[in-house]
């Protein structure tokens, strides 16, 4: 594995967790997504090494200083190339998707969201040429900016779970990482005063607006919790200041960002859990083949728990509309 130092200071890179037991995962006849599947994966947590069971609940509890983690080996099964886009069908058997979904059920619930490739509890997540230059998980051309996932939305998922099945070969691709608890201590007394205060809107991403005129959502801090073991919610491309000082108060967060974070070069079989209440994330620009060999990445969203979005959800499918 392949991790990256920060450009000005050093960020703390996320703990390690080597399996320290073989980890067989039994295969499972239920479709990709369905509950049957969901609960089979539920009862297959016990199958995953104890040291990895242990370090998932540690992190439920205290998401540590960088917000993230990263399980090596899980399994992933037989690959065959890399589809061409994220809704393309494959080959594949479903051991990866077991594999994350398994993962996900000890972190709490598995969740899809309707404009993200249809609401599917495991996405592909595969460079697209059409996207290479957007802000989108698809693209390559460009640095995915630093964000907290769906920080726009009013169920936005706790964790983010990446499984990387094929690397960038050219190892560019790096998954980058800030934690608050890194960032905040750099910041101006002043600016981090700002930023615990309700002073900040998010664009809704255009692509949850099915062409609608896009909506902002109500002023909120971007820092909270305590000024010990602050949170975060940030968009460097969606998120505005309500007032001068606010913007100039985002303006220097996203400078601390830039000069202070750290990145991670994901390889087969890795597994990097984000707390996406504590660290924000993106990704390097890289360069595809488009030869069936490019990266090759599973994404997988938990909530806490089910509950809060049951008036927006169908089964696992978040539904919230945006837009006018």
């Amino acid at each position: 594995m392949t991790q990256s130092a920060t450009l000005v200071r050093r960020h703390s890179e996320p703990p390690i967790v080597t399996a320290d037991s073989a980890w067989g995962l039994p295969s499972t006849p239920y479709p990709v997504g369905s509950e049957a599947f969901v609960d089979a994966a539920q009862r297959s947590g016990h199958d995953v090494p104890a040291n990895v069971r242990r370090s998932i609940v540690d992190f439920t509890r205290d998401a540590g200083v960088t917000g993230a983690m990263l399980i090596e080996g899980a399994p992933i099964g037989m690959l065959p190339e890399t589809p061409a886009r994220p809704t393309t069908p494959t080959s594949k058997d479903s051991v990866s998707e077991f594999s994350l979904v398994t993962i996900a059920r000890l972190l709490g619930e598995p969740v899809g969201y309707l404009p993200e490739h249809g609401g599917d509890l495991v996405q592909n997540i595969v460079p697209v040429a059409q996207s290479a230059q957007r802000q989108v998980s698809t693209s390559s051309k460009v640095d995915l900016m630093f964000h907290t996932e769906a920080a726009f939305h009013p169920h936005r998922p706790h964790y983010l779970l990446l499984l990387c099945l094929r690397g960038d070969r050219d190892g560019l691709a790096r998954t980058t990482l800030a934690s608050a608890r890194e960032v905040a201590p750099l910041l101006s007394p002043g600016t981090r005063n700002t930023l615990f205060e309700p002073r900040f809107r998010t664009a809704v991403d255009e692509s949850y607006l099915d062409g609608r005129a896009t909506t902002w959502g109500a002023a909120e801090p971007v820092l909270y919790g305590t000024p010990e073991q602050p949170h975060m919610l940030f968009d460097a491309d969606l998120m505005v200041g309500t007032d001068p000082a606010a913007d100039r108060a985002l303006a220097e967060l996203s400078e601390a960002v830039a000069g202070h974070h750290t990145g991670v070069v994901l390889e087969p079989g890795n597994l990097l859990i984000v707390d996406n209440t504590v660290a924000i994330h993106g990704r390097s620009q890289f360069q595809p083949r488009f030869d069936g060999f490019d990266r090759w990445l599973q994404r997988t969203f938990v909530v806490a728990d089910l509950a809060a979005s049951v008036a927006e959800r169908h089964g696992r499918i978040i539904t919230t509309r945006f837009g006018r």
